[in-house]
């Protein structure tokens, strides 16, 4: 009997928060991983976390600059060389700058929009062929509820996820005769580090009734459970109980 061929995936951001989490999900589910985030020192720490959990074998990391096209074409052309095969991209990598439109600087919105928008699209591009060679593969994007919801003060942030929303939906359009399915992940509020980079306002450890990242692995996962012939494209996630 053949050996069966572990599957591959690429996770951007994965070193903490919701990429952390989708990154233990699908090495959990039997991928190998090989996820990237922007400081070296976050990436040896979690992979060595994590590689202590799962086999040195299964996990791999690299530091890579989204808003850089050569490293990330050069980090997906790593994973090739060592794995020969990519089966599913969570592009997840992200990050938020928020003040009134008429305050932001145009470095700021630039930072925003590189890394959530434009560094999603590097890596979707760089995938794309070996998926299309293989004839299937899953691309997933982790964009917001406020990619369709504006709010006061996240112009920057509002901008990124609404072009994520339609940079996803037609790349699905694109690929999805090739084999390759690409969905989006509209998340509301998670309790990670993003959230309250500073602590929370209230003192508060946590906020109960907020998503958990493991919630988003979750969907992820179920995306992956779908047969072949179903695609689900938009993927809205809220709190059941959020405050009134």
């Amino acid at each position: 009997m053949a050996e069966e061929v572990a599957r591959v995936a690429i996770v951007t951001g994965g070193s903490r928060g919701i990429g952390r989490a989708v990154t233990e999900a699908l090495l959990g589910r039997g991928f190998r991983v090989y996820f990237c985030s922007k400081s070296p020192e976050s990436v040896e720490k979690a992979r060595a976390e994590l590689a202590a959990r799962f086999g040195d074998d299964r996990v791999g990391g690299g530091p890579v600059d989204v808003r850089r096209e050569e490293e990330v074409e050069a980090f997906v052309r790593r994973v090739l060389e060592r794995a020969g095969r990519i089966d599913c991209l969570v592009n997840n990598a992200g990050m938020g700058i928020f003040a009134p439109v008429d305050e932001i600087t145009g470095d700021q919105f630039r930072e925003v929009l590189e890394t959530n928008l434009h560094g999603a699209f590097y890596f979707l591009r760089a995938v794309a062929p070996a998926m299309k060679r293989q004839g299937a593969g899953w691309i997933v994007n982790v964009s917001s509820l406020a990619g369709k919801n504006p709010l006061a003060g996240g112009g920057a942030y509002n901008a990124s996820k609404f072009g994520l929303i339609g940079l996803s939906e037609a790349a699905m359009l694109d690929l999805r005769h090739h084999g390759v399915r690409v969905a989006a992940i509209l998340p509301g509020s998670v309790e990670t580090a993003f959230s309250h980079p500073t602590g929370h306002p209230s003192g508060r450890k946590e906020r109960d009734w907020a998503l958990r990242p493991e919630d988003v692995a979750m969907t992820v996962l179920h995306l992956l459970d779908y047969p072949d012939r179903a695609l689900p494209s938009l993927i809205e996630l809220r709190p059941s109980r959020p405050p009134k």
